[in-house]
């Protein structure tokens, strides 16, 4: 998505372009200081990084919540959780991208909202997926670096209600 080599990210992150090759194909998992460099130069959360396997995402692999991050220019830099479609589907893209509609750009407006307000937001937004209508309660709030600058918004989503269409099913959470 940046237009980098591998040996330019390495470069920038002062790491070997090996190691960072080996970071990029799943062998090695990069140490703290690491992870902070390369989301520097990345433009995303060095969190970003090591959320799989926190404890918190095994508690919440089934839960009707969808976690995100995206960066200044509101396209994806990680989710977790998302109903209908691979979470590497929505990286690098805009919610719009994903799909053009009244939810998808309820979402982007929020978000453009937390970025120039440089605060938390909650909202309730209706998504129509292909299995029906599912409505979140979005937080979302300004996603900081470790200096501080702000680098994008991070949502939490919970699923409050769902309705499909097809067999009239309305399920409240």
């Amino acid at each position: 998505m940046k237009k980098m080599t591998q040996q330019e990210v390495a470069s920038k992150a002062f790491i070997e372009r090996s190691y960072y090759a080996q970071i990029e194909n799943g062998i090695r998992k990069p140490s703290s200081e690491v992870t902070v460099k390369l989301g520097e130069v990345l433009d995303f959360h060095a969190s970003s990084f090591n959320l799989e396997e926190n404890p918190f995402s095994i508690a919440l692999k089934n839960a009707p919540v969808v976690l995100a991050h995206c960066d200044t220019q509101l396209r994806y830099t990680w989710i977790f959780n998302t109903p209908d479609l691979v979470p590497d589907d929505h990286i690098g893209k805009t919610d719009i991208e994903l799909d053009n509609n009244e939810g998808n750009r309820a979402l982007m407006k929020l978000k453009e909202e937390v970025l120039e307000v440089k605060a938390p937001i909650n909202r309730v937004i209706s998504i129509p997926l292909k299995t029906g209508t599912i409505s979140y309660n979005v937080y979302a709030h300004p996603l900081l670096n470790e200096e501080g600058t702000l680098i994008g918004v991070a949502t939490a989503s919970t699923e409050i209600h769902i309705s499909n269409p097809k067999d009239g099913l309305n399920k409240h959470t």
